[in-house]
């Protein structure tokens, strides 16, 4: 899996650059909050930290720290690449609801069909809209991640009616809404609490994509997986932020400099969403498949009008906030069919 990543970056050859003997050596700390055997560290940071360091000569190289270890909490991730308490960190701009306005126009509902054309999206939006939101690092890769799942701990969910007074876990301030517009009680956590609130009746399902269930073990805590037809975009997706401490990297020598920047930007966000459609594989392949249900293109019409609502709501709010919400929706959905056709 690893080599199919690097194999699909398509830039070994392209970006590999003759590093001058003379190159300080540096370590980056790169932290996150999955462990280090979830896919997110074995399919995308690991392969990209084993990239940088072969076309640096070794030059630049990573510390890893999975699972929160160089302390915090999920939430403060971004603050602490801001601070320059880790050199590198992968988060989700959604664990501060409302910080980063501009691309919740990404987390609205039935946005996402590909995580590799919306994540090329995502990238490009911020370049148009939303730099000033991310000012204060240095971002290396935007993305999004695959379809997001219904895996529920002792009843399927086969209709909105399924939802209704359900205690669900939601990620971030739109899904939260929408979770609630369906019916259901919304209950904001980082996904490493997911386990632990599965197992003590603190919620009755979760709402992730499937990359996530070995990390959280959803395949021995949760008896139902729905999905949503997968002709139809997703009912959900997420926004993900891949940046490093802008002081570390000014202070980079020129070359290795030019490692990082060949190692950003809108085709990494890419690569990173394809990266994780092959986690979503991997990771159903945990659940057993008389636990999965698919809830059809029929009901979901029904879902599109809320999700339609919600959208619209967001306009407004952008609106109010001095964002021209319109233009925003309005620009997201073009650059993710964009990039779709382009696939």
């Amino acid at each position: 899996m690893k080599f199919n990543f690097l194999a699909a970056c398509g830039l070994v050859a392209a970006a590999a650059l003759p590093i001058q003997a003379s190159a300080q050596e540096v370590t980056l700390k790169v932290h996150f909050f999955l462990p280090p055997t979830s896919f997110a560290a074995t399919l995308f940071i690991q392969p990209w930290c084993d990239k940088v360091a072969k076309e640096s000569g070794n030059k630049l190289k990573c510390q890893l720290y999975p699972s929160m270890q160089l302390g915090g909490t999920p939430p403060q991730l971004y603050d602490q690449v801001r601070d320059g308490v880790a050199d590198v960190v992968w988060t989700l701009p959604g664990y501060t609801a409302g910080r980063f306005p501009s691309i919740e126009a990404f987390e609205l509902p039935f946005m996402m069909q590909s995580p590799e054309a919306t994540s090329r999206a995502l990238w490009d939006f911020v370049q148009l809209h939303a730099q000033s939101e991310f000012k204060d690092v240095k971002p290396l890769a935007f993305h999004v991640h695959g379809d997001g799942v219904f895996h529920m701990a002792s009843k399927p969910v086969k209709s909105m009616a399924d939802l209704r007074g359900l205690k669900l876990r939601a990620p971030t301030r739109q899904t939260n809404k929408f979770i609630a517009m369906l019916g259901a009680t919304p209950v904001s956590m980082p996904v490493p609490q997911v386990g632990d609130a599965l197992s003590k009746g603190v919620i009755d399902g979760a709402v992730v994509p499937y990359e996530v269930v070995p990390s959280v073990k959803l395949q021995e805590l949760a008896k139902f997986h729905a999905e949503t037809d997968p002709a139809q975009p997703a009912f959900y997706t997420s926004t993900f932020i891949f940046a490093m401490n802008k002081a570390k990297y000014e202070s980079l020598p020129a070359e290795l400099k030019k490692v990082i920047d060949a190692n950003s930007g809108q085709s990494l966000s890419g690569q990173i969403g394809k990266a994780f459609l092959q986690a979503d594989m991997e990771g159903k392949k945990l659940v057993a498949p008389a636990s999965v249900n698919v809830i059809p293109a029929a009901e979901l019409a029904t879902w599109k009008l809320l999700g339609n609502k919600l959208a619209a709501d967001w306009v407004k709010d952008m609106d109010a906030k001095g964002l021209a919400g319109a233009k925003l929706l309005e620009d997201a959905k073009a650059l993710i069919a964009k990039h779709a056709a382009a696939r």
